[in-house]
């Protein structure tokens, strides 16, 4: 069996739900450190104090000067969903039909274990590399993310510490690995709209204030707005309500408000007060009495065509012969808090059409193709 491959099955056999690492990290810090690396765990408390709960973190460089080549992840997985929509244990990897099984096979423990395996080869080939190579390891991804890589940085930042370039294990593929990296995300602003009526009898409007009626024709207004074209990288920012609500279950009595949550995915187009600024605007058009609450979850972040990408580009050529696709698409990740830091970050992993699903899965043999892609990149940036 491969070293990849066993690291990726140590790691799935350790059943990892968010917040939680079950010795994921331990694992990686051991191996890291036999290789030259120095480790700081930063670990924080989440939750109530009657049941707080430990979000893991670390942070591991080797060398001591010269640019940072940084591999960025998580251990923790989603949880599993109902055990019957799984052939096996989805905490016992399994290999069937040149597949491996097991959650977090895709996103992202097959990722890890190919950093890490790769790092291995290219230290024990060039002990004495130019500039840094580094770890940004959480447990706290899939979760609420309030405690992870967003600290890590914060951390960074007091340090002074800027990794010139981040590659992190996303499953970022399409259909085969290397097939597609991304390099940006959009940012995610959300939105809970209250639009406040009055509360009365149906057979009585004049004495009331139906806020479903106020509300329409501006959340139409909304969902048909056009904010930007988007950019060369970037599709058009896109507005979508994901949830109303309002009324008592009563067919005879008008409600006294209405809630409406609302999402814009946006690219680099915009900023979030500008997006803002237009939909009060348009609100305040309508002539509604409403409260806004506003839930940045993400800036949108760009890595341009440039070393890291080339490097990533001929990494994957020579190591699959595929030419990789550049994409935006998707949700968010925890490249958005590390792009703060003013570094080139990309996305790059496996094919992640069964992430978060029942048998959640990844090619044994990509899998195993993917330490040599990581190390290319090692090879063409830091092994001068």
């Amino acid at each position: 069996m491969s070293a990849v491959l066993q690291l990726a099955i140590d790691l799935i056999n350790r059943p990892s739900v968010t917040p939680e690492d079950a010795g994921c990290q331990q694992l990686m810090i051991e191996r890291l450190q036999a290789c030259g690396f120095t480790v700081s765990e930063l670990n924080f408390i989440e939750g109530p104090s009657d049941a707080p709960r430990e979000v893991k973190n670390f942070w591991a460089v080797r060398g001591t000067s010269g640019p940072i080549l940084c591999f960025a992840g998580h251990t923790d997985v989603v949880p599993t969903g109902a055990l019957e929509g799984w052939q096996s244990d989805p905490f016992q990897a399994e290999i069937r039909d040149g597949l491996l099984y097991g959650r977090g096979a895709a996103d992202m423990k097959g990722s890890l274990a190919a950093m890490v395996v790769a790092v291995e080869e290219f230290v024990a080939a060039h002990p004495d590399h130019s500039g840094r190579i580094a770890f940004l390891i959480t447990s706290d991804e899939e979760g609420p993310a309030v405690n992870g890589t967003v600290k890590v940085v914060d951390w960074l930042r007091e340090q002074g510490i800027v990794p010139d370039w981040c590659i992190v294990g996303e499953p970022s593929s399409s259909e085969r690995c290397g097939d597609t990296v991304k390099n940006g995300r959009r940012g995610s602003l959300g939105a809970q709209l209250t639009v406040i009526g009055k509360q009365g009898h149906v057979a009585y409007p004049q004495l009331a204030d139906n806020p479903i009626h106020r509300a329409a024709p501006a959340l139409a207004a909304l969902s048909q707005e056009v904010w930007d074209a988007g950019n060369q990288f970037f599709p058009a920012t896109s507005l979508q309500i994901s949830n109303i609500g309002g009324g008592t279950g009563a067919t005879n009595v008008i409600p006294g408000e209405l809630s409406v949550t609302f999402n814009l995915r946006f690219s680099t187009e915009q900023t979030p007060d500008t997006l803002k600024q237009r939909i009060t605007a348009l609100l305040d058009s309508h002539q509604l009495n409403y409260r806004l609450d506003w839930n940045l979850s993400g800036l949108p972040f760009l890595t341009a065509p440039g070393d890291l990408l080339d490097a990533v580009a001929a990494s994957i050529h020579s190591a699959t012969g595929i030419d990789t696709t550049l994409s935006t698409a998707g949700g968010t990740s925890d490249g958005r808090f590390i792009a703060q830091l003013g570094g080139q970050v990309i996305e790059l992993g496996p094919v992640n059409a069964t992430i978060h699903q029942h048998n959640e899965c990844t090619s044994v043999a990509e899998l195993e193709s993917l330490p040599a892609i990581y190390r290319g990149v090692m090879e063409r940036l830091l092994a001068h």
